[in-house]
């Protein structure tokens, strides 16, 4: 069956985060406990870039430490070094290979900042630059579209604010199971019909959540080349909102703008977790890469190999 990768690595998430939760954090401990910066640093691209966006939150909700989403070109295509104080650099790629990600961490490092890498790959250029590495210990990813190692990127992040200290309940008893997988199956499934039918496509959420609505719009587009936007709901509602007429379609994580269903925009609300609000992005992520899996089915795509993109994308 098309797609068959992808399936095996969505169901393969709840096994893999569940085991490796208390790794990430016992590592993590080893490098941070007990110390404290002035600024976080994030460096990433794609689907890395939007786990970034989840620490940005929690960083900055938790620790109350200003967080800074690196624009490497700054330095990798303009030559400037950037002045940081006290900072903790975070590069995030599941391949480790991302050039201009381990450039960041490379010149953090020898600017006397601490550096801790976030991959999947032991060996790889990020954990050489990086002065600490931990290591997702996902296993091989076949299909393109990053799933599993996203959601561990996700559960990494978490155990690093956890260990600096933010007071977050320990996810260990509230990560998703086998049952919430095929949950979400279920809803993608019903979705998938009118989301093939729709245009424009919005992908919606707001805080620890933005994260998802990024990374949802993502695997559209790539596995099932269905255009998507994604915003902040708050953003929405500052112009984008007016082409959500008749025919159109948003997916939305949490609540959904005011008045957006009486526009005409069809509503394709993500279904409802247990989870912690600061953990929910670990769940939802689940029905946004199923919701990508059964479009591209029912498109006739494969995205395990994908046209025109790669596992491995090299930027500088």
């Amino acid at each position: 069956m098309l797609g068959d990768w992808m399936e095996r690595e969505i169901r393969e998430q709840p096994s893999i985060l569940n085991r490796s939760a208390t790794t990430y954090e016992s590592n993590l401990k080893s490098f941070f406990e007990n110390r404290s910066f002035d600024i976080v640093l994030l460096a990433a691209r794609g689907s890395s870039d939007h786990a970034a966006q989840f620490a940005r939150y929690l960083i900055e909700i938790h620790l109350g430490i200003p967080v800074s989403l690196a624009a490497p070109s700054v330095l990798t295509r303009y030559g400037t070094r950037v002045r940081y104080k006290n900072a903790l650099a975070v590069g995030i790629s599941q391949s480790g290979s991302a050039p201009d990600v381990s450039e960041m961490l490379a010149m953090m490092r020898e600017e006397g900042h601490a550096t801790l890498a976030i991959t999947n790959t032991e060996g790889s250029r990020l954990t050489k630059e990086a002065e600490f590495s931990i290591m997702l210990g996902a296993g091989k990813e076949n299909s393109v579209a990053a799933t599993k190692t996203y959601s561990a990127s996700l559960l990494a992040l978490y155990q690093l604010v956890r260990v600096l200290g933010g007071e977050l309940p320990a996810p260990e008893g509230r990560l998703p199971s086998d049952n919430w997988v095929n949950e979400a199956l279920n809803a993608a499934q019903g979705f998938s019909g009118p989301l093939l039918r729709s245009t424009p496509t919005f992908s919606l959420a707001r805080g620890y959540s933005f994260c998802t609505a990024l990374e949802t719009a993502l695997k559209l587009m790539e596995c099932a080349l269905l255009p998507c936007k994604a915003y902040s709901t708050a953003d929405f509602e500052h112009g984008p909102k007016a082409l959500a007429g008749h025919g159109s379609a948003a997916i939305v994580y949490g609540e959904a703008a005011q008045g957006l269903a009486d526009q005409g925009c069809r509503i394709l609300q993500a279904p409802a977790s247990q989870a912690p609000d600061a953990l929910k992005p670990i769940w939802d992520i689940i029905f946004g890469q199923w919701l990508a899996l059964c479009a591209a089915r029912a498109h006739g795509l494969n995205p395990d190999k994908p046209d025109h993109i790669q596992k491995v994308t090299e930027t500088l």
